[in-house]
């Protein structure tokens, strides 16, 4: 295991791992130093979301570093401390002298009541905007994904930006991000629902022996194992080249699609007792449906990857790579 991957594990399989990933500069992981952030690639931002799925962790991370910190940092703004996130929806922003003023809504956006800043991603006459503002001055209306994670409601009524600049990401690149940040995630929580099924099968015995030894069950998990590894190339690859909508479309696809099988799997080998609100199981495959719908579906993508191949000059090579 690689030192970075083993400091997150061992981070994130805390109760409450936000403090830690603050001190050790890991929340904002992938976002340059001269912003604000801790340095490394997204590849190092990938390792940390991966072992935060695999975990559940509780945690704002995607949304700190790999969307909002990296915005702030392509805009030329520095990324501020604590906890943050990053939005796009129906904002209109108005030159008010030297800043801008923001009014309009945004929707189901993760973490909004405990981010210490919100980064909103809109549009003027002269381009894309990033603005920050601070969400106490906002009306949040509480929401949740069935993970229970905050997915909530924020209203922008005449809020002055605390900071603003021009920004060269959209927003159907910023659901992109948000899409292979997801994916990221799954196939840690893929990762995660395997080691319990494998673990469970060893230790739970019926007939003197344990369920692990039993043909059906060994079949089951080689299926789960199967899924997890097919999720896991088609996420590595796509974080290899995230600025490839080919890769990123059949990242998510595939994570999404893998998730319910995963999630169903796992839940068939462990009984009763993985559905129970006190199992990590339980914790764990709540995020797999959840992330599966988040920033879209599996459906969704799939669309989105057949339009690139009926536009594209050659078909083949655009789905071969060659």
């Amino acid at each position: 295991m690689e030192p970075l991957e083993e400091t997150a594990n061992t981070i994130l399989a805390e109760d409450d791992p936000w403090p830690a990933l603050e001190e050790s500069g890991l929340a904002l992981a992938g976002v340059p130093e001269e912003a604000g952030g801790s340095g490394g690639d997204l590849a190092d931002a990938a390792v940390l979301l991966r072992a935060a799925g695999r975990h559940a962790a509780a945690v704002p991370l995607a949304e700190t570093g790999w969307l909002a910190g990296r915005l702030l940092a392509e805009s030329g703004l520095t990324v501020p401390s604590g906890p943050l996130t990053a939005a796009s929806g129906d904002v209109r922003a108005v030159r008010d002298g030297d800043g801008w003023i923001l009014d309009g809504t945004l929707r189901r956006v993760p973490w909004a009541r405990s981010a210490h800043r919100l980064a909103v991603l809109t549009t003027t006459p002269a381009g894309g905007l990033v603005a920050l503002v601070d969400p106490s001055r906002l009306q949040v209306e509480e929401g949740a994904n069935v993970a229970g994670e905050p997915r909530d409601d924020v209203v922008l009524a005449g809020v002055r930006a605390e900071a603003a600049a021009p920004c060269p990401v959209d927003a159907a690149e910023l659901r992109r991000r948000g899409a292979l940040a997801r994916a990221v995630q799954l196939t840690g929580a893929m990762r995660g629902a395997l080691d319990l099924a494998v673990r469970y099968a060893g230790e739970r015995e019926q007939f003197g022996r344990p369920i692990g030894r039993f043909q059906a069950v060994q079949q089951a998990l080689a299926e789960l194992a199967g899924e997890v590894t097919v999720a896991d190339v088609a996420v590595r690859a796509a974080v290899r080249a995230p600025d490839d909508p080919v890769a990123v479309a059949a990242a998510k696809a595939n994570a999404s699609r893998a998730a319910g099988r995963v999630a169903a799997i796992a839940h068939q080998v462990h009984g009763a007792i993985g559905v129970t609100g006190e199992h990590v199981l339980g914790r764990v495959t709540a995020r797999l449906w959840a992330w599966r719908d988040e920033y879209g579906n599996e459906a969704e993508w799939a669309d989105t990857l057949g339009a690139l191949a009926a536009s594209a000059s050659d078909p083949w090579a655009l789905i071969t790579g060659s």
